[in-house]
Protein backbone atom coordinates (compact mmCIF):
# COMPACT_ATOMS: atom_id res chain seq x y z
CA UNK A 1 0.00 0.00 0.00
CA UNK A 2 1.40 3.36 -1.08
CA UNK A 3 2.20 6.12 1.54
CA UNK A 4 -0.74 8.45 0.35
CA UNK A 5 -3.37 5.04 0.37
CA UNK A 6 -2.50 4.65 4.08
CA UNK A 7 -2.60 8.41 5.11
CA UNK A 8 -6.17 8.21 4.36
CA UNK A 9 -6.72 4.62 6.28
CA UNK A 10 -8.64 4.55 9.65
CA UNK A 11 -5.21 4.14 11.33
CA UNK A 12 -4.34 7.90 9.40
CA UNK A 13 -7.30 9.35 10.61
CA UNK A 14 -7.62 8.17 13.70
CA UNK A 15 -4.03 9.90 14.05
CA UNK A 16 -5.59 12.91 12.92
CA UNK A 17 -8.30 12.90 15.43
CA UNK A 18 -5.42 12.61 18.25
CA UNK A 19 -3.60 14.85 16.97
CA UNK A 20 -6.56 17.06 17.14
CA UNK A 21 -7.72 16.66 20.70
CA UNK A 22 -4.49 17.73 21.94
CA UNK A 23 -5.29 21.11 20.91
CA UNK A 24 -8.13 21.63 22.26
CA UNK A 25 -7.59 21.99 25.74
CA UNK A 26 -5.12 24.15 24.92
CA UNK A 27 -7.01 26.36 22.17
CA UNK A 28 -10.58 26.83 24.28
CA UNK A 29 -7.96 28.01 27.35
CA UNK A 30 -6.34 30.77 25.44
CA UNK A 31 -10.13 31.36 23.63
CA UNK A 32 -11.85 31.81 27.29
CA UNK A 33 -8.85 34.34 27.60
CA UNK A 34 -9.40 36.14 24.84
CA UNK A 35 -12.67 36.50 25.17
CA UNK A 36 -12.59 38.23 28.73
CA UNK A 37 -10.07 40.15 27.47
CA UNK A 38 -12.34 41.09 24.47
CA UNK A 39 -14.86 41.96 26.90
CA UNK A 40 -12.64 44.10 28.75
CA UNK A 41 -11.21 45.89 26.10
CA UNK A 42 -14.83 47.22 24.91
CA UNK A 43 -15.39 49.10 28.16
CA UNK A 44 -14.53 52.63 28.14
CA UNK A 45 -12.69 52.85 31.48
CA UNK A 46 -10.03 50.45 29.24
CA UNK A 47 -10.46 51.68 25.92
CA UNK A 48 -9.99 55.55 26.98
CA UNK A 49 -6.79 54.76 27.99
CA UNK A 50 -5.96 52.83 24.93
CA UNK A 51 -5.46 49.41 26.42
CA UNK A 52 -6.33 47.00 23.49
CA UNK A 53 -7.70 43.28 23.87
CA UNK A 54 -4.06 42.27 22.97
CA UNK A 55 -2.42 44.22 26.46
CA UNK A 56 -5.01 42.98 28.28
CA UNK A 57 -4.98 39.37 27.09
CA UNK A 58 -0.90 38.87 28.06
CA UNK A 59 -1.75 40.24 31.40
CA UNK A 60 -4.80 37.62 32.31
CA UNK A 61 -2.72 35.08 31.11
CA UNK A 62 0.49 36.10 32.75
CA UNK A 63 -1.88 36.22 36.07
CA UNK A 64 -2.63 32.56 34.88
CA UNK A 65 0.68 31.23 34.15
CA UNK A 66 2.53 32.06 37.14
CA UNK A 67 -0.42 30.94 39.10
CA UNK A 68 -2.59 27.75 38.24
CA UNK A 69 -1.59 26.98 34.60
CA UNK A 70 0.99 24.33 36.50
CA UNK A 71 -2.34 21.92 37.28
CA UNK A 72 -3.56 22.03 33.35
CA UNK A 73 -0.24 22.66 31.23
CA UNK A 74 0.66 18.99 30.52
CA UNK A 75 -2.95 18.55 28.21
CA UNK A 76 -3.17 22.55 27.62
CA UNK A 77 0.58 22.75 25.99
CA UNK A 78 0.56 21.39 22.47
CA UNK A 79 -2.78 24.24 21.99
CA UNK A 80 -0.86 27.12 23.42
CA UNK A 81 1.85 26.06 21.40
CA UNK A 82 0.06 26.35 18.49
CA UNK A 83 -1.72 29.62 19.36
CA UNK A 84 1.96 31.18 20.42
CA UNK A 85 3.37 30.13 17.01
CA UNK A 86 1.03 29.32 13.83
CA UNK A 87 -1.96 31.52 14.92
CA UNK A 88 0.32 34.07 15.32
CA UNK A 89 1.45 33.96 12.07
CA UNK A 90 -2.08 33.57 10.57
CA UNK A 91 -3.04 36.82 12.57
CA UNK A 92 -0.31 38.92 11.27
CA UNK A 93 -0.82 38.15 7.60
CA UNK A 94 -4.38 38.92 8.17
CA UNK A 95 -3.38 42.12 9.89
CA UNK A 96 -3.04 43.53 6.21
CA UNK A 97 -7.19 43.55 6.17
CA UNK A 98 -6.66 47.01 7.80
CA UNK A 99 -4.42 48.38 5.34
CA UNK A 100 -4.76 49.96 1.95
CA UNK A 101 -1.81 50.91 -0.81
CA UNK A 102 -4.18 53.78 -0.74
CA UNK A 103 -3.34 55.14 2.58
CA UNK A 104 0.06 55.67 1.56
CA UNK A 105 -1.30 58.74 -1.25
CA UNK A 106 -3.69 59.97 1.42
CA UNK A 107 -1.11 60.87 4.11
CA UNK A 108 1.15 61.99 1.12
CA UNK A 109 5.21 62.12 0.79
CA UNK A 110 5.93 64.12 3.33
CA UNK A 111 3.79 61.58 6.22
CA UNK A 112 5.55 58.59 4.91
CA UNK A 113 8.88 60.13 4.96
CA UNK A 114 8.18 61.23 8.36
CA UNK A 115 7.10 57.17 9.60
CA UNK A 116 10.16 56.19 7.75
CA UNK A 117 12.52 58.48 9.75
CA UNK A 118 10.82 58.08 12.61
CA UNK A 119 10.42 53.99 12.43
CA UNK A 120 14.87 53.70 11.55
CA UNK A 121 15.93 56.31 14.34
CA UNK A 122 14.29 54.58 16.56
CA UNK A 123 14.94 51.17 16.23
CA UNK A 124 18.68 52.20 15.47
CA UNK A 125 18.50 53.96 19.00
CA UNK A 126 17.68 51.17 20.26
CA UNK A 127 20.09 48.75 19.00
CA UNK A 128 22.99 51.35 20.02
CA UNK A 129 21.83 52.63 23.16
CA UNK A 130 20.73 48.46 24.32
CA UNK A 131 23.46 46.74 23.48
CA UNK A 132 26.64 49.18 23.66
CA UNK A 133 25.55 51.38 26.70
CA UNK A 134 23.10 48.90 28.70
CA UNK A 135 24.33 45.81 27.98
CA UNK A 136 20.64 44.17 27.01
CA UNK A 137 20.72 40.63 25.04
CA UNK A 138 20.55 41.36 21.60
CA UNK A 139 17.24 39.85 21.41
CA UNK A 140 15.66 42.16 23.69
CA UNK A 141 16.96 45.26 22.57
CA UNK A 142 15.38 44.46 19.13
CA UNK A 143 12.20 43.37 20.20
CA UNK A 144 12.17 46.35 22.35
CA UNK A 145 13.04 48.93 19.53
CA UNK A 146 10.40 46.76 17.08
CA UNK A 147 7.83 47.30 20.05
CA UNK A 148 8.97 51.23 19.83
CA UNK A 149 9.17 52.38 16.83
CA UNK A 150 6.51 50.37 14.63
CA UNK A 151 3.27 49.18 15.90
CA UNK A 152 3.65 47.67 19.42
CA UNK A 153 2.87 44.04 21.04
CA UNK A 154 1.87 43.35 17.11
CA UNK A 155 5.54 44.41 15.92
CA UNK A 156 7.04 42.24 18.73
CA UNK A 157 4.85 39.33 17.92
CA UNK A 158 6.05 39.56 14.40
CA UNK A 159 9.98 40.44 14.57
CA UNK A 160 9.95 37.26 17.87
CA UNK A 161 9.92 34.72 15.14
CA UNK A 162 12.91 36.54 13.01
CA UNK A 163 14.85 37.41 16.04
CA UNK A 164 14.00 33.44 17.81
CA UNK A 165 13.22 34.97 20.61
CA UNK A 166 11.90 33.50 23.82
CA UNK A 167 8.74 34.14 25.39
CA UNK A 168 10.47 35.84 28.13
CA UNK A 169 11.97 38.26 25.81
CA UNK A 170 8.38 39.25 24.18
CA UNK A 171 6.87 39.66 27.86
CA UNK A 172 9.86 42.30 28.44
CA UNK A 173 9.17 43.99 25.61
CA UNK A 174 5.41 44.35 25.22
CA UNK A 175 5.25 45.61 28.87
CA UNK A 176 7.42 48.23 27.67
CA UNK A 177 5.06 49.01 25.10
CA UNK A 178 1.96 48.61 27.69
CA UNK A 179 3.86 51.41 30.00
CA UNK A 180 5.24 53.72 27.62
CA UNK A 181 2.39 53.79 25.48
CA UNK A 182 -0.17 54.32 28.20
CA UNK A 183 2.03 56.87 29.25
CA UNK A 184 1.74 58.63 26.10
CA UNK A 185 -1.83 58.26 25.67
CA UNK A 186 -2.44 60.91 28.10
CA UNK A 187 0.85 63.12 28.02
CA UNK A 188 0.10 63.77 23.88
CA UNK A 189 -3.21 65.17 24.71
CA UNK A 190 -2.22 66.97 27.52
CA UNK A 191 1.36 69.15 25.60
CA UNK A 192 -1.40 69.63 22.90
CA UNK A 193 -3.88 71.73 25.38
CA UNK A 194 -0.69 73.29 27.04
CA UNK A 195 0.67 74.45 23.82
CA UNK A 196 -2.57 75.52 22.50
CA UNK A 197 -2.72 77.94 26.34
CA UNK A 198 1.11 79.00 25.78
CA UNK A 199 1.38 79.29 22.33
CA UNK A 200 4.88 77.61 22.12
CA UNK A 201 4.55 75.79 19.00
CA UNK A 202 2.11 76.15 15.90
CA UNK A 203 0.65 72.35 16.21
CA UNK A 204 -2.56 72.70 14.27
CA UNK A 205 -5.01 69.37 14.54
CA UNK A 206 -3.65 67.79 11.52
CA UNK A 207 0.26 67.89 12.34
CA UNK A 208 -1.02 66.78 15.91
CA UNK A 209 -2.55 63.94 14.70
CA UNK A 210 0.28 63.02 12.11
CA UNK A 211 2.91 63.42 15.32
CA UNK A 212 0.63 60.80 17.52
CA UNK A 213 0.35 58.13 14.23
CA UNK A 214 4.21 58.28 13.84
CA UNK A 215 5.30 58.16 17.48
CA UNK A 216 2.84 55.98 19.47
CA UNK A 217 3.13 52.78 20.17
CA UNK A 218 -0.01 50.59 20.14
CA UNK A 219 -2.77 51.49 17.32
CA UNK A 220 -5.38 51.89 20.27
CA UNK A 221 -3.57 53.43 21.57
CA UNK A 222 -3.52 56.28 18.74
CA UNK A 223 -7.05 55.88 18.56
CA UNK A 224 -7.31 57.35 22.33
CA UNK A 225 -4.87 60.16 22.22
CA UNK A 226 -6.52 61.26 18.67
CA UNK A 227 -10.06 61.60 19.88
CA UNK A 228 -9.26 63.15 23.17
CA UNK A 229 -8.47 66.34 20.51
CA UNK A 230 -11.22 65.57 18.01
CA UNK A 231 -12.27 62.74 15.43
CA UNK A 232 -10.46 65.23 12.74
CA UNK A 233 -7.09 64.40 14.47
CA UNK A 234 -8.04 60.98 15.02
CA UNK A 235 -8.45 59.95 11.42
CA UNK A 236 -4.86 61.73 10.49
CA UNK A 237 -3.30 59.58 13.36
CA UNK A 238 -4.85 56.59 12.12
CA UNK A 239 -3.80 57.03 8.65
CA UNK A 240 -0.04 57.88 10.14
CA UNK A 241 -0.06 54.59 12.19
CA UNK A 242 -1.76 52.76 9.46
CA UNK A 243 1.21 53.54 7.04
CA UNK A 244 3.88 53.21 10.13
CA UNK A 245 2.19 49.49 10.17
CA UNK A 246 2.56 48.39 6.97
CA UNK A 247 6.38 49.27 7.19
CA UNK A 248 6.68 46.04 9.49
CA UNK A 249 6.82 43.65 6.68
CA UNK A 250 9.85 45.34 4.63
CA UNK A 251 11.30 46.19 8.29
CA UNK A 252 11.43 42.25 9.28
CA UNK A 253 12.94 41.21 5.50
CA UNK A 254 15.66 43.66 6.53
CA UNK A 255 16.00 42.57 9.87
CA UNK A 256 16.48 39.05 8.92
CA UNK A 257 19.26 40.12 6.02
CA UNK A 258 21.08 41.90 8.91
CA UNK A 259 20.80 38.98 11.47
CA UNK A 260 21.96 37.05 8.85
CA UNK A 261 25.40 39.18 8.16
CA UNK A 262 25.86 40.07 11.97
CA UNK A 263 24.36 36.82 13.50
CA UNK A 264 28.24 35.67 15.23
CA UNK A 265 28.65 39.08 16.76
CA UNK A 266 25.17 38.24 18.58
CA UNK A 267 25.41 35.66 21.68
CA UNK A 268 23.02 34.93 23.85
CA UNK A 269 23.36 35.15 27.91
CA UNK A 270 25.73 32.08 29.11
CA UNK A 271 23.18 28.94 28.63
CA UNK A 272 20.48 30.58 26.61
CA UNK A 273 19.40 29.99 22.86
CA UNK A 274 21.49 32.27 20.60
CA UNK A 275 20.16 34.64 17.67
CA UNK A 276 23.27 33.20 15.81
CA UNK A 277 24.86 29.82 14.75
CA UNK A 278 27.48 27.75 15.51
CA UNK A 279 30.72 27.95 12.99
CA UNK A 280 29.15 25.77 10.03
CA UNK A 281 26.42 27.97 9.91
CA UNK A 282 28.77 31.00 9.48
CA UNK A 283 30.24 29.55 6.65
CA UNK A 284 26.77 29.24 4.62
CA UNK A 285 26.38 31.97 1.82
CA UNK A 286 24.35 35.09 3.36
CA UNK A 287 21.55 33.83 1.17
CA UNK A 288 21.22 30.74 2.83
CA UNK A 289 21.29 32.40 6.48
CA UNK A 290 18.35 34.75 5.76
CA UNK A 291 15.57 33.68 7.65
CA UNK A 292 12.39 34.49 5.12
CA UNK A 293 9.34 35.93 7.27
CA UNK A 294 6.44 34.08 4.49
CA UNK A 295 3.89 35.85 6.97
CA UNK A 296 5.35 39.20 6.53
CA UNK A 297 5.02 38.69 2.58
CA UNK A 298 1.97 37.20 2.91
CA UNK A 299 0.96 40.93 5.11
CA UNK A 300 1.88 42.28 1.92
CA UNK A 301 -0.25 39.89 -0.44
CA UNK A 302 -3.44 40.60 1.90
CA UNK A 303 -2.92 44.66 1.86
CA UNK A 304 -2.54 44.65 -1.95
CA UNK A 305 -6.03 42.33 -2.25
CA UNK A 306 -7.59 44.74 0.25
CA UNK A 307 -6.27 47.62 -2.03
CA UNK A 308 -7.98 46.38 -5.21
CA UNK A 309 -11.18 46.69 -3.55
CA UNK A 310 -12.63 43.38 -4.13
CA UNK A 311 -12.99 42.48 -0.80
CA UNK A 312 -16.74 42.52 0.75
CA UNK A 313 -17.61 44.59 3.63
CA UNK A 314 -19.09 41.50 5.58
CA UNK A 315 -15.61 39.87 4.77
CA UNK A 316 -13.50 42.65 5.51
CA UNK A 317 -15.39 43.25 9.01
CA UNK A 318 -15.44 39.13 9.85
CA UNK A 319 -11.20 39.05 8.61
CA UNK A 320 -10.64 42.07 10.67
CA UNK A 321 -12.66 40.35 13.89
CA UNK A 322 -11.11 36.85 13.37
CA UNK A 323 -7.63 38.55 13.06
CA UNK A 324 -8.30 40.26 16.47
CA UNK A 325 -8.95 36.89 18.16
CA UNK A 326 -5.96 35.33 16.57
CA UNK A 327 -3.66 38.10 17.87
CA UNK A 328 -5.36 37.97 21.44
CA UNK A 329 -4.94 34.24 21.72
CA UNK A 330 -1.40 34.47 20.61
CA UNK A 331 -1.25 36.83 23.19
CA UNK A 332 -2.58 34.86 25.44
CA UNK A 333 -0.73 32.18 24.96
CA UNK A 334 2.43 34.08 25.38
CA UNK A 335 1.02 35.22 28.99
CA UNK A 336 0.46 31.61 29.74
CA UNK A 337 4.29 30.52 29.21
CA UNK A 338 6.15 33.81 30.57
CA UNK A 339 7.11 33.45 34.58
CA UNK A 340 7.52 36.65 36.03
CA UNK A 341 10.60 35.30 38.02
CA UNK A 342 12.11 36.01 34.02
CA UNK A 343 10.76 38.85 33.82
CA UNK A 344 12.36 40.11 36.92
CA UNK A 345 15.53 38.76 36.25
CA UNK A 346 15.58 40.92 32.98
CA UNK A 347 15.77 44.22 35.44
CA UNK A 348 15.24 47.79 34.93
CA UNK A 349 17.60 47.98 31.74
CA UNK A 350 14.60 47.16 28.91
CA UNK A 351 12.71 50.07 30.89
CA UNK A 352 15.18 52.73 30.96
CA UNK A 353 15.83 51.50 26.99
CA UNK A 354 12.15 52.15 26.13
CA UNK A 355 11.95 55.03 28.39
CA UNK A 356 15.24 56.38 26.45
CA UNK A 357 12.81 55.67 23.00
CA UNK A 358 9.84 57.30 24.32
CA UNK A 359 11.70 60.51 24.97
CA UNK A 360 12.95 60.14 21.52
CA UNK A 361 9.59 59.70 19.88
CA UNK A 362 8.08 62.73 21.64
CA UNK A 363 10.81 65.12 21.44
CA UNK A 364 12.04 64.35 18.13
CA UNK A 365 8.90 63.42 16.40
CA UNK A 366 7.48 66.48 17.56
CA UNK A 367 10.22 68.41 15.78
CA UNK A 368 10.08 66.41 12.71
CA UNK A 369 6.35 66.73 12.19
CA UNK A 370 6.20 71.02 13.18
CA UNK A 371 9.76 70.73 10.66
CA UNK A 372 8.10 68.92 7.52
Amino acid sequence: MSQATSSLSPAGSHSWLSAGKQLVPGLLLCGAITWVASDLAALPWFSSKGLSALTIAIVIGMLIGNTVYGWVQAPADAGVGLSKQKLLRLGIILYGLRLTFQDIGALGIHGVLIDAIVLTSTFVLAQWLGKRWLGLDPRTAILVGAGSSICGAAAVLATAPVAKARADDVAVAVATVVVFGTIGTFLYPAFYQWNLAAQWLPLPESTYGLWVGSTVHEVAQVVAAGEAISSSAADMAVVAKMVRVMMLAPFLIILSAWLARHESVAPAAPGKPSIGSTADTEKKPLLARITIPWFALGFIAVAGIHSLGIIPQAALTAGVQLDNVLLTMAMAALGLTTHVRAVKAAGVKPLLLALILFVWLVGAGLALNSWL
